[in-house]
């Protein structure tokens, strides 16, 4: 039998299981061990945002305004994409927020980085130092801005060339990078962000696809990691050109 303890903001309970609290009345009375593990997974998720928060304000002096303006573009897709495919919204976030957190660093410097932190420079990345700031910005995020889930790094890492074998956050991000609303409008850029809440597998190969076509175009050196994901999701999806 209930025995009644005490009134406030709503009747406490003393049950042979335990305290057992009712918030309001006529509401289900409800184990105190339940309601301290709902409190604390809120406060965890309020700290989360204002981590989220803490981690915009810093970007927003080390970005230049278009490069910040995309960043929360991309941030605000992948979290839309990752509502949509039932992926961890949080994690969406942080990887759209920091994916280009190392974006605005000297191309100089940010080889001199990658020398001094232990990360490989391939020939490609020497001759074009930008594609190097997934792999710095994964190191960032860690290091720097104390993310330490791997799903979430190595969503930064591979935003740029993709890889082989991504998982749904990295395509969520990967994909978010290039069709987030501030990206300027492509001739096929209406189909693919159809496409990316239709089906994400077709809509990133299509855009790897589209990568690859356009950097041929313009005599751009292909990195050897964006022909090996094309060529993974091609064969993984059964495609002929």
């Amino acid at each position: 039998r209930d025995l009644r303890m005490s009134r406030g903001l709503g009747d406490v309970y003393k049950r042979q299981s335990g305290c057992c609290v009712r918030l309001y009345k006529g509401t289900p009375v409800i184990p105190v061990t339940a309601l301290k593990k709902h409190v604390k997974k809120q406060k965890r998720k309020t700290m989360m945002d204002e981590k989220i928060l803490k981690i915009q304000h810093t970007l927003k002096k080390e970005l230049d305004e278009n490069r910040y303006h995309h960043t929360l573009g991309v941030m605000y897709t992948s979290a839309s994409m990752a509502m949509r495919y039932d992926v961890d919204v949080q994690k969406a976030l942080y990887a759209g927020l920091l994916h280009d957190c190392a974006k605005c660093i000297p191309s100089d410097k940010k080889i001199r980085l990658c020398e001094k932190y232990g990360l490989p420079v391939s020939s490609v990345e020497k001759e074009n130092p930008s594609l190097l700031h997934a792999r710095l910005g994964a190191y960032l995020a860690h290091e720097k801005y104390g993310v330490k889930d791997e799903e979430i790094i190595y969503a930064i890492e591979s935003h740029t060339t993709g890889r082989p074998g991504m998982s749904m956050l990295e395509k969520i991000v990967y994909i978010a990078d290039y069709i987030e609303p501030g990206r300027r409008e492509l001739p096929n850029m209406a189909d693919v962000r159809q496409l990316a809440f239709r089906d994400i597998d077709e809509c990133l190969y299509r855009i790897l696809k589209d990568s690859l076509v356009y950097l041929d175009s313009k005599n751009i050196t292909v990195d050897p990691m964006t022909q090996r994901t094309y060529d993974y999701y091609k064969k993984e999806m059964g495609k002929e050109d």
